[in-house]
């Protein structure tokens, strides 16, 4: 029996369902709101996982499920190429990993200015410039690719773009889709900010047990769902 991890509630949840049904697959939630159960119908052989987006990227690892659907942000920042596959591209849950700085810091518009400004921080306060953000790993390799050096990342899992306002951070690397959050907190996106565009992604786990009847229901799955059948 394959595992297939979907979020567990809200309007990834309501998508993930829709994207499965609209290909004959019919995933629906089991019993009273309140249990995290489900079923599939459509093809023998696969079970539904309910989990938080979040949830989905560790459960992938650690081969507890076999197929997850998440966005590409918390996989890229959680995981390795070693430990899952991306099987297909979903179409929503659309969203921008992006670098915000105050409106107030006029002079700053790209990357390379934040770069100096950083530089200047430093030498006027003794310390670095505090980027809050809970994507350490995808921050941390766009700015070393830009060549920016002279910041520090504080941990913000919540209320990111609080965080100016508040003293805690200077500026924030976050998601948005809408950017009104940014506009109601007086931040703004750098021109060249972009750091990781993303979405709602079918994963398949390259460490979870594939037993040959596994193996046989995602191949039935994926031809449902019109997406590669190869192994992992």
């Amino acid at each position: 029996m394959i595992r297939v991890g979907v979020p567990s509630k809200g309007r990834l949840m309501q998508d993930c369902f829709d994207w499965f049904g609209a290909r004959g697959v019919v995933m629906r939630r089991s019993g009273s709101d309140r249990e995290y159960s489900g079923v599939i119908e459509g093809v023998d052989g696969a079970v539904p996982v309910l989990l938080s987006a979040g949830e989905i990227p560790r459960e992938l690892a650690a081969g507890r499920i076999h197929l997850g659907v998440t966005g590409s942000d918390l996989v890229r920042e959680q995981l390795g190429e070693d430990e899952v596959a991306e099987v297909a591209k979903l179409g929503f849950g659309a969203a921008d990993l992006i670098i915000a700085v105050p409106n107030v810091w006029i002079d700053v518009e790209t990357v390379d200015d934040l770069d100096a400004a950083a530089a200047a921080f430093r030498k006027a306060h003794g310390h670095r410039l505090r980027i809050a953000t809970k994507y350490h790993r995808l921050v941390r390799d766009f700015l070393q690719a830009q060549g920016v050096a002279d910041y520090q990342l504080v941990d913000s899992q919540g209320a990111t773009e609080g965080t100016v306002k508040n003293g805690t951070a200077e500026c924030i690397a976050d998601i948005t889709s809408s950017g009104e959050t940014l506009r109601a907190n007086h931040l703004r996106i750098l021109s060249d900010g972009l750091i990781h565009s993303s979405q709602a992604v079918l994963w398949a786990s390259r460490v979870a047990e594939w037993t040959a009847a596994d193996r046989a229901a995602y191949s039935a799955l994926a031809a449902k769902l019109g997406v590669a059948a190869r192994p992992f």
